[in-house]
């Protein structure tokens, strides 16, 4: 059995109600630190998660497993293999990693038939000791920060095989299939007015859209909602996902979030430039704060302060007083609430099941706001 049905969690079967609600978070390669980018991304799903999760059932899918077959990650590995050889990675820093990782951006691409091996030995669940490093060092950052752990050092693999993912985009008729003719294959909703975007190159190696599909496809159809949170700059790409996963049932809700700017310019971490900045660093930076205040505090500067889009460079004096204001906060909460925890969340929703965290967040910071519901802190933020 895989992780996803321990992931099926929500109220008793008793108060169960009807929908089902998955979130689908674009995933963060595992070869560097986590950015500010990163980390507002991965709080602002942790927040929606815990939020629906009271209202409804809800599966929380992000699967590392899925991604490792893009030329990105299989290309970094065979990199590290071909230019460092035995190296032991349990010595090295996500720091060091991610060093190596901006080194390989800036090096030649490999030949395609050099990464094959690496292809196949992914799809049999095996993972790249430095990624397995980077890997292990997050799972540290996810229990500072209290987030929920979708299993990053779990195998997950996806419910279909490439070609079997491809086979179902022609029965629904988006498939363009030129591997016969010796070329690509073009995921092709142009009867919906959209353009054809490349799945697989001709020497068959899927790009990032091809394994979401591989993913998502099988599981699409159990849900009422399927939730996409993804990099804005990714949004044409995320259209498309929409229109395919759509057909199969489910309302399909994309949830752009602007990346992070770092002095007023938005940066690739495929060249560097996280030092101090990345989440490492910054948890030890808050280590004179009570757990509970930083992981709050956390929440409250990444998704209320920094909200939606990408117009805030990030400041750390801001993330400071987050903290402080996350200590304030925990000091004067309300033990005792007269209505449940369920009837308050659900203002937080407009016409969609989840609930939105930056309506959800910003309510704790207004000037003249009620002393903020433990169970509320407890459930969602802590």
């Amino acid at each position: 059995m895989t992780a996803l049905a321990a992931e099926r969690t929500g109220p008793s079967p008793a108060a169960a109600p009807a929908h089902r609600v998955l979130l689908a978070p674009v995933t963060v390669t595992p070869s560097k630190p986590l950015t500010p980018s990163h980390l507002k991304g991965l709080l602002w799903t942790d927040v929606m998660y815990r939020a629906t999760r009271p209202l409804a059932h809800v599966t929380y899918r992000y699967s590392h497993t899925t991604y490792h077959p893009t030329e990105q990650t299989l290309g970094f590995w065979e990199f590290l293999d071909r230019t460092r050889g035995d190296t032991d990675y349990d010595d090295l820093t996500e720091e060091d990693i991610g060093d190596l990782y901006v080194a390989f951006r800036a090096a030649p691409r490999p030949a395609p038939h050099a990464l094959r091996p690496y292809a196949e030995a992914a799809e049999h669940g095996w993972v790249h000791p430095a990624a397995t490093r980077v890997l292990t060092l997050w799972s540290g950052h996810y229990a500072r920060l209290g987030l929920h752990d979708p299993g990053l050092l779990r195998h997950q693999p996806p419910g279909l095989g490439l070609d079997a993912a491809l086979d179902r985009l022609a029965d629904l008729g988006m498939c363009l299939d030129q591997r016969a003719v010796g070329g690509p294959v073009h995921l092709d909703p142009t009867r919906h007015g959209l353009p054809l975007r490349r799945l697989v190159t001709p020497d068959g190696r899927p790009n990032y859209l091809a394994c979401a599909l591989r993913e998502l496809l099988p599981l699409a159809a159990g849900f009422d909602e399927v939730v996409l949170l993804y990099d804005g700059e990714l949004d044409p790409d995320y259209q498309l996902l929409e229109r395919v996963l759509t057909t199969l049932g489910p309302r399909v809700r994309r949830v752009p979030i602007g990346r992070v700017p770092i002095d007023g310019q938005i940066r690739s971490a495929r060249h560097g430039g996280w030092q101090d900045l990345h989440a490492g660093a910054l948890l030890k930076a808050a280590a004179g704060h009570d757990p509970a205040a930083v992981r709050l505090g956390m929440r409250l500067y990444f998704i209320a302060v920094l909200g939606p889009g990408r117009q805030q460079s990030f400041r750390a004096d801001l993330l400071a007083q987050c903290l402080r204001r996350a200590e304030r906060l925990l000091e004067t909460a309300e033990p005792e609430q007269p209505r449940p925890l369920a009837e308050r969340l659900a203002p937080h929703r407009k016409d969609h099941t989840y609930v939105d965290p930056y309506r959800l967040t910003a309510g704790l910071l207004g000037r003249r706001r009620a002393a903020p519901a433990l169970d509320l802190l407890t459930t969602v933020f802590l």
